[in-house]
């Protein structure tokens, strides 16, 4: 199953972690990714903390949990690029997320795209055992 694909069907929750310039960790609750294409994910922040730390440090991992058992991914990202108030955000909430298209236009907003580095498993390696 594609990503993308495993994204739209799995419910659970995901979390994004990211570290300032001197290594010090944060790490916070998030929507899923956004596929732009197969290596491409985008997520869309606010101007607070994740967001500053990613202007230092290119570096995160996105981890998703699914709901009632220990299943799901690990996302292992690099920052692309950004774009600051993007049409495209209430384009993605629209069309993913219909009940707060337009609800949340009182501050800036950010689309930062990342190129997906490495993808394992919720819990291991991704390496069969024998």
């Amino acid at each position: 199953m594609k990503l993308n694909e495993y994204f739209d069907k799995a419910d659970g929750f995901g979390v994004l972690s990211t570290a300032d310039k001197s290594g010090k960790v944060d790490a916070a609750i998030y929507g899923r990714p956004h596929f732009m294409d197969e290596e491409t994910v985008v997520f869309i922040a606010a101007d607070k903390l994740t967001h500053a730390n990613l202007q230092v440090n290119p570096h995160a991992v996105y981890i998703f949990k699914e709901a009632g058992h220990y299943e799901g991914r690990r996302l292992y990202i690099t920052k692309l690029r950004e774009e600051k108030d993007s049409p495209l955000i209430e384009e993605i909430r629209r069309k993913k997320y219909p009940e707060v298209a337009g609800k949340y236009k009182t501050e800036s907003k950010f689309l930062i795209y990342f190129k997906l580095d490495k993808v394992l498993p919720l819990i291991g390696d991704g390496q069969s055992k024998q």
